[in-house]
């Protein structure tokens, strides 16, 4: 089924979510209306335990501008990336956070806060011709969706710096030597490649794939020797669940496994 609400479009396939940016006619720049859409999307895809892997794409030829700071600036003072300790912050950078996987596909413009958002991604696919830029501070603000801080972490201090001190422009094939994206694809293919992957995923033992994700984002928010300390603990209500008894099962069989989530 596919439903459209607001500025963000919503469809389910199996067991992947397919999130799009619905404002073509505007480039796809965030307006306050689109930020909280897309927050109640992912707050959707967090809270239905059918669903194990989302994309975030976008509709039309660029996935966004940025923001729309037409409408936002006057209210950036006031909070409007704030959201109730129920919806799932699709920067990530305070509030509820997302377990389950998120991939993002990205073409034509990915600017500033699309950069950001797709940082808070776990996988992401970008077209060869998208081109980026983290021009916040060239607009008297700074990179507020974590771009100072996952930036940073990926490409180094010096590739970081320059480009968000600058606000050059930059390509996929950069983008992907500094770990910003994990694949480049032809052609305006990144969207059938993320939903391939987004399916692989989704195959997956979900209760596996989810600890996983704990680990990985608690040895970054905290630090790797508190995701050493807390991987006995991640293990040990896996190995008494119903998915690894079928990820055993299926291995002797050799088959493909089922797995349920429980």
């Amino acid at each position: 089924m596919s439903a459209s609400q607001g500025k963000v479009s919503r469809e389910v396939r199996g067991h992947v979510f397919l999130i799009g940016l619905d404002r073509a006619d505007k480039r796809n720049a965030f307006d306050s209306h689109m930020i909280h859409d897309l927050a109640q999307a992912l707050t959707e895809y967090e809270n239905n335990p059918e669903l194990r892997c989302a994309v975030v794409f976008a509709h039309g030829d660029h996935f966004t501008a940025g923001l729309d700071l037409v409408e936002l600036q006057p209210k950036l003072a006031d909070g409007v990336f704030n959201f109730s300790d129920e919806t799932i912050n699709p920067w990530g950078t305070v509030g509820r956070q997302r377990t389950k996987p998120l991939i993002t596909a990205v073409q034509g413009y990915c600017y500033t806060a699309g950069i950001e958002l797709m940082l808070n991604s776990d996988l992401v696919v970008a077209s060869a011709d998208t081109q980026f830029t983290q021009i916040e501070v060239q607009r008297g603000i700074l990179p507020f969706g974590g771009a100072t801080v996952r930036f940073v972490q990926a490409a180094g201090w010096v590739k970081a710096m320059k480009y968000i001190l600058t606000g050059d422009l930059f390509y996929a094939q950069t983008a992907l030597e500094m770990n910003l994206v994990t694949e480049v694809v032809d052609g305006n293919n990144q969207l059938i490649r993320a939903i391939e992957l987004a399916e692989g995923v989704a195959r997956a033992a979900p209760l596996a794939v989810q600890a996983a994700l704990k680990s990985a984002h608690q040895a970054f928010l905290q630090s790797p020797e508190a995701a050493f300390a807390s991987l006995q603990n991640l293990l040990t209500p896996l190995l008494a669940s119903e998915d690894a008894q079928e990820g055993v099962r299926a291995m002797l069989e050799r088959r493909a496994p089922q797995f349920k989530g429980k």
